[in-house]
């Protein structure tokens, strides 16, 4: 089948692919590039020796997504295009519902104009909100997320419940996933950000290799065991195997209408502290740390429950906190510089 990858060429999005590939699907990935490197996508051709097809979009560019679906008919869509970091989110918030939620109505109406009514869409577990109980289900009352980042997720779930509900040809598949790490076993793709980190992980491997003095921690009075945020972790490879396991479901259940959600996490939390302990011991290096300011929409911990995914999907994460750290860890010290080496 033809998928099209939004935002393709980004950390999940560049795994995704190549999983698809390795499925034996043609992709088109469209990215702007504005937190990615296409670089990622060359490697992916070395890896699984197979070819996309790569265009430079900005999903609000009605006429440029209009070509990309008029020159081939694609059979489904997984839209990761998105900005994403939540502090920055409260910083810039109309950035982020122009970019996230504009950004995705455009991309359902060129769907639409093209009879394209097959999605998988990158959500997150910011969606249950500030108030939810921990382990989160998808059959909780959605709530009032943290961030303005969170809230477009949450929109652009509603989004996808009221397309089916206008369109029924129209199905959605929405993935809840909680913290990504990791990268993929062969060390040429993996989490690469522009600027300063905004996530734990790449943080740790950058003071690793010495691009940064310390890892800061935000907030040590958090009611957790040892007063660090908590988060249910899981393999960026796991995540991409995930959207694949989605997209078959999607593809296989003819007779579904409508817009479904699943949580994709491993419902096994830690600390920021159990993070770092564990990979330095993992990979015997040392990180010196500092404690900062708590950060604005920052919760004290959450995980996922994962039955649901288990159950319908058939899908459940593989590999081990160990694995993901040595992954990570493998990624920077083979690229101290990312893409940009």
């Amino acid at each position: 089948m033809k998928i099209l990858v939004t935002g393709g060429a980004g950390y999940i999005g560049s795994h995704t692919v190549l999983e698809l590939l390795n499925e034996g699907h043609d992709v088109i990935v469209v990215d702007n590039l504005c937190n990615s490197s296409v670089d990622s996508l060359e490697r992916i051709k070395l890896i699984t020796n197979r070819d996309y097809e790569f265009i430079k979009c900005d999903i609000r560019d009605e006429q440029s997504l209009n070509k990309v679906f008029d020159d081939g008919f694609i059979d489904a869509v997984i839209h990761f295009a998105g900005l994403k970091a939540v502090g920055e989110s409260h910083i810039n918030p109309y950035l982020y519902y122009s970019n996230n939620v504009s950004g995705t109505i455009n991309l359902l109406n060129v769907m639409k104009n093209n009879d394209v009514n097959k999605m998988i869409f990158s959500s997150s577990a910011t969606v249950y909100g500030e108030e939810a109980d921990v382990p989160y289900k998808e059959e909780m009352k959605l709530g009032n997320p943290s961030s303005p980042y969170g809230s477009t997720k949450l929109m652009i779930e509603k989004i996808l419940i009221d397309a089916a509900k206008a369109n029924k040809n129209f199905k959605s598949v929405s993935l809840r996933y909680f913290n990504p790490i990791g990268a993929h076993k062969s060390g040429m793709i993996g989490e690469d950000p522009l600027g300063t980190p905004n996530n734990l992980l790449p943080f740790i491997t950058q003071v690793a290799i010495g691009k940064r003095k310390e890892l800061q921690i935000f907030g040590k009075d958090y009611p957790t065991v040892d007063g660090t945020c908590r988060r249910d972790y899981l393999h960026v490879v796991d995540l991409a195997k995930g959207h694949v396991c989605a997209l078959n479901w999607l593809i296989d259940n003819k007779h579904f209408h409508g817009s479904e959600a699943f949580n994709l996490g491993t419902g096994c939390p830690l600390s920021v502290l159990e993070i770092l302990r564990k990979f330095e011991d993992i990979n015997q290096v040392k990180i010196p740390y500092k404690f900062v300011k708590e950060r604005d929409g920052d919760l004290a911990e959450f995980w996922a429950d994962v039955s649901k995914a288990s159950n319908v999907l058939g899908w459940t994460a593989k590999k081990s906190i160990d694995q993901m750290l040595a992954d990570a860890w493998l990624w920077q010290s083979e690229n101290p510089n990312g893409y940009r080496n």
